[in-house]
């Protein structure tokens, strides 16, 4: 399988599913401006939505959106701590929290990423995404994991999308449940190995 990737960008959370689960998954890095690959290749012929993640199967067929895809990758590997199994109440769960990350995290974040935005409207997203985080700091307050006491698919969305408040300049002081959450993820093996291979991380000196 090959992960068409961007560093940093929603495409580090299947790229972190990935490593979690040990599936050897090809990257192939995204220019997202000028919608070329790594290789060469018009990224617009690989996925015609235009943006990361993209995942090219065996097969030839390419799985999108990030959501799905770390479910599929999850199911791949029978891995029900991950994602658990289809048709369960857990895995409903873990299905609605990948979609309010999706909906109101993610996507509450793109204008932010413009320089084009009105900084009125920089302010209302940067008070909307308090408003979401504030849902996410009280479960986070009662258990490690969104889902409970096992790390997710869901959390891994979730370390992704919020690493870019830095960005954008968006204070998350306010939640120091996220920021433990955040170096909680960080400190995962294999999220550290996603983060050096997207070149997020310096590798350390021989």
């Amino acid at each position: 399988m090959k992960l068409y990737y961007s560093p940093g960008a929603c495409s580090l959370s299947p790229h972190i599913v990935a490593q979690e689960l040990g599936l050897p998954v090809t990257l192939e890095k995204v220019d997202t401006k000028a919608k070329r690959t790594e290789s060469g290749a018009d990224f617009w012929q690989v996925n015609p939505k235009g943006y990361v993640p993209a995942l090219q199967l065996d097969s030839g067929e390419v799985l999108t959106e990030g959501p799905a895809i770390v479910q599929y990758l999850a199911d791949q590997t029978g891995n029900t701590t991950l994602a658990p199994v289809n048709g369960t109440l857990a895995r409903a769960r873990l299905q609605e929290m990948l979609n309010y990350i999706t909906s109101e995290i993610h996507k509450s974040y793109s204008p932010l990423f413009s320089d084009t935005t009105p900084e009125i409207t920089r302010e209302e997203r940067k008070a909307y995404l308090h408003k979401r985080y504030d849902f996410i700091e009280k479960i986070l307050a009662k258990q490690p994991w969104l889902l409970g006491e096992h790390f997710t698919a869901a959390d891994a969305y979730l370390f992704t999308v919020t690493r870019w408040a830095a960005f954008v300049k968006l204070d998350l002081s306010a939640f120091p449940n996220l920021q433990a959450f955040q170096k909680r993820v960080a400190a995962r093996p294999a999220v550290d190995a996603a983060l050096r291979a997207e070149g997020l991380i310096k590798h350390k000196a021989a």
